[in-house]
């Protein structure tokens, strides 16, 4: 290792920071989610039917909204694969299968990361 190595990662650091405070608050929420669909999480999405929990996916790598094929303007629904959660306990059972689901945007729904 040099003795630049440092100084070339704190110019790094800097020049990123300068550039991502240049950003519109819209503009970083977009980096920020990009690199989140890159990296995945481990989320949670809950589907409520008014206040009672009706179905849970967890392990979710990432929620992404739907694109029109010709027009590739955001359709109604987000799209996913995670672990139906059938007997609702929060961990991975014998027989519960990664599977993909679609939710509307009517929904009530709630997506956040695993506690666990």
């Amino acid at each position: 290792m040099s003795k630049n190595t440092p100084r070339i990662g704190l110019i790094f650091a800097v020049s990123a920071a300068c550039l991502l405070a240049a950003c519109t608050q819209e503009q970083q929420n977009k980096i920020g989610r990009s690199i989140q669909n890159w990296t995945g999480t481990n989320g949670v999405m809950e589907v409520y039917a008014g206040d009672k929990l009706v179905r849970r996916f967890i392990k979710v790598d990432k929620v992404s909204t739907a694109l029109g094929t010709d027009d590739k303007m955001p359709r109604a629904y987000r799209y996913g694969y995670g672990v139906l959660d059938e007997n609702l306990n929060m961990q991975v059972d014998d027989g519960e299968k990664k599977v993909y689901f679609e939710i509307s945007d009517y929904s009530n729904t709630v997506f956040f990361e695993s506690p666990r």
